[in-house]
């Protein structure tokens, strides 16, 4: 089974964290725009039970992720199961119109700008993003996906590789959960 280990952080910018990678020799893609469209199921609430659903649309791209309950305190350690759908706006649409005619709804739409990169950390190939999150602000995520018998190990790869890069605060929470209690706040 596949397990993503993941630590997010939030920062004030990116010009620190950006020469750090850049020392350890990162490889870095194109900044893009992504949005993710979360839902609840119809009989039980993923706030609650720490799951998530979502359709992410990247470009053209579209992919259906469930993301299990965490599995420990300090990071965003779950199982993963993500498929590629077909491409088009039209396919996401129409899976968005599947989900709710089963009875899943509709809980919150998360768009960001991000960069990712990977970079070789202690024997393993660590992806990572540096996102933009209007009314959020700025993040690096750090993951590693890997099988049950290595967890605890990209537990602690991704651990050094924050520290080596003066990363602190990680935050646990995700992104819509961060929008959805930040309009709580918000008169």
């Amino acid at each position: 089974m596949k397990y993503e280990v993941e630590q997010k952080f939030p920062v004030g910018g990116f010009r620190s964290v950006r020469a750090g990678l850049e020392r350890l020799r990162a490889r870095f893609a194109p900044a893009h725009e992504e949005t993710d469209v979360y839902f609840n199921h119809p009989s039980r609430n993923f706030r609650q039970t720490d799951e998530a659903l979502r359709i992410r649309r990247r470009d053209s791209s579209n992919r259906v992720t469930y993301k299990g309950p965490k599995v420990d305190a300090t990071t965003k350690t779950r199982r993963e199961l993500e498929l590629a759908l077909p491409e088009g706006e039209e396919t996401a649409i129409r899976w968005i119109e599947l989900l709710e005619a089963l009875g899943f709804r509709q809980v919150g739409r998360v768009p960001k700008r991000r960069r990712r990169f990977h970079v070789d950390w202690q024997g393993w190939d660590v992806e990572g993003t540096l996102d933009e999150i209007d009314g959020l602000g700025s993040f690096v995520e750090l993951e590693l996906v890997v099988e049950d018998d290595a967890v605890d190990r990209a537990r602690q790869a991704i651990a050094a590789l924050a520290e080596h890069l003066g990363l602190s605060r990680s935050e646990r929470r995700g992104y819509l959960q961060l929008l959805l209690q930040k309009r709580c706040r918000e008169p």
